[in-house]
């Protein structure tokens, strides 16, 4: 064939519109890299994820290899008899010739071997590939590797937000899935929790589920207004407890939606117990909190070298001095790092003055961030003396996060850092 170059089998070499694509058991079985740079880094998480049992070979393995968990790596040059008992071969070195000793042997051996610096060489390609939902999906583009990792990633966004292979009312098993929406963002959801949320049949949404997750939802979609809004209207726990296992016992798919994770201050545990206590299958999907995400939004680290060394998030739902209240505002009082109070806007100054009462510095910088990550949000910085008043001044309203701590004054756009005012 024109163009075509001879390969190490004696057969021309095509680009891969001629390749069988197959799936590959690897499970316990040994897998051979010869490289341990940036391409062997990309390749070790599918692998691993297969079960394979790895070896990777190399001179100079970067940190990230030499110290992937669950891989053997031998720190020298390829030799010779290198692939002896493996399945499956890659070739992924910055030396040419080297990749095609490897492939040579490989070939030898009748073991079919990727190689990473020219595919038409090597007896096997691998394909851009995405897992979603039980599927492994790969393409390959003829040899244009630009192209089919384009064509991957318009694949996965289209099964993600659900305009490819929209699940239908009833494919789901049935089952609770406890999902974290995140701090607001609609974006910022996982991608488990977005892929689950479009295969319900019923979702149980909280107040601090992002809004726009439930306007993608199907026609079919039943949603339970369960919110809590704060010292005011709530669905009570066991209604919502009752919901999930009632509508999973009648053979549905039900997500509970909450705000940011459903085990931080979520009582998703709490729903975890009654839907095991049923018999009902639960599948947790961890968020991303708003004490961390609200600060990170805006320009505030919770933790930053030299600076602090601990993070507290303490529930501001009681009063210092509550019967009930299992915080120890005296300790807290006295310590030097970060404290996160959610729902807090309400009582600010108690807790301020609980806290300078046991030892912390009234200049002490706070942030109060308000609808942290969504179109609303605003940053009040103060001082721990002075930010309930200012607070209330401003109208601050929940949902809003309380940063104590020095890094309360940062200031990512700015580019500052320190107390304010300085």
């Amino acid at each position: 064939m024109p163009g075509s170059v001879p390969d190490v089998t004696g057969r021309d070499a095509h680009p891969d519109e001629d390749h069988y694509l197959v799936g590959l058991d690897l499970r316990g079985r040994r897998v051979v890299l010869i490289g341990g740079g940036s391409v062997v880094s990309r390749r070790l998480g599918t692998l691993a994820a297969s079960g394979a049992d790895i070896h990777v070979i190399a001179v100079d393995p970067t940190p990230t290899v030499e110290s992937f968990p669950g891989i053997t790596v031998t720190t020298r040059a390829y030799r010779p008899g290198d692939l002896a008992g493996a399945w499956y071969a890659l070739a992924c070195t910055d030396d040419p010739e080297v990749n095609a000793a490897v492939v040579a042997e490989a070939t030898e051996r009748h073991i079919f071997c990727v190689r990473a610096d020219d595919a038409r060489h090597g007896t096997a390609v691998t394909p851009a590939s995405v897992q979603h939902d039980r599927l492994n999906i790969g393409v390959l583009a003829s040899g244009d590797h630009r192209r089919s990792a384009r064509i991957r990633s318009e694949i996965a966004q289209g099964l993600l937000d659900g305009s490819l292979g929209t699940p239908s009312q009833g494919s789901h098993p049935a089952g609770v899935a406890l999902v974290g929406g995140g701090p607001g963002d609609p974006e910022l959801i996982t991608v488990r929790g977005r892929r689950l949320l479009a295969a319900a049949d019923v979702v149980v949404a909280d107040r601090l589920a992002p809004p726009a997750l439930l306007a993608e939802l199907a026609p079919w979609v039943e949603i339970i207004d369960a919110a809590k809004v704060p010292y005011g209207r709530a669905m009570k726990q066991e209604a919502i407890n009752d919901a999930l296992v009632d509508n999973a016992r009648a053979g549905k798919f039900v997500v509970r939606l909450k705000g940011g994770d459903p085990y931080v201050y979520g009582r998703g545990f709490e729903e975890l117990a009654a839907c095991v206590q049923a018999g009902i299958p639960v599948t947790v999907v961890p968020g991303i909190t708003s004490a961390i995400a609200a600060p990170a939004a805006a320009g505030i680290p919770v933790t930053h070298r030299g600076v602090t060394h601990e993070v507290v998030v303490v529930s501001g739902h009681l009063p210092p001095g509550h019967p009930e209240s299992l915080v120890d505002w005296s300790a807290l009082g006295r310590l030097k790092g970060t404290l996160v109070l959610m729902m807090a806007v309400e009582r600010l100054e108690q807790f301020t003055e609980a806290l300078i009462t046991g030892g912390r510095d009234p200049q002490t910088p706070v942030a109060v961030i308000e609808q942290g990550s969504m179109p609303g949000q605003r940053r009040l910085t103060s001082t721990l003396a002075a930010v309930a008043d200012e607070a209330r001044g401003q109208a601050v309203r929940p949902p809003a996060i309380v940063v104590v701590g020095e890094v309360a004054a940062f200031d990512a756009a700015a580019g500052t850092l320190g107390r304010v005012g300085v």
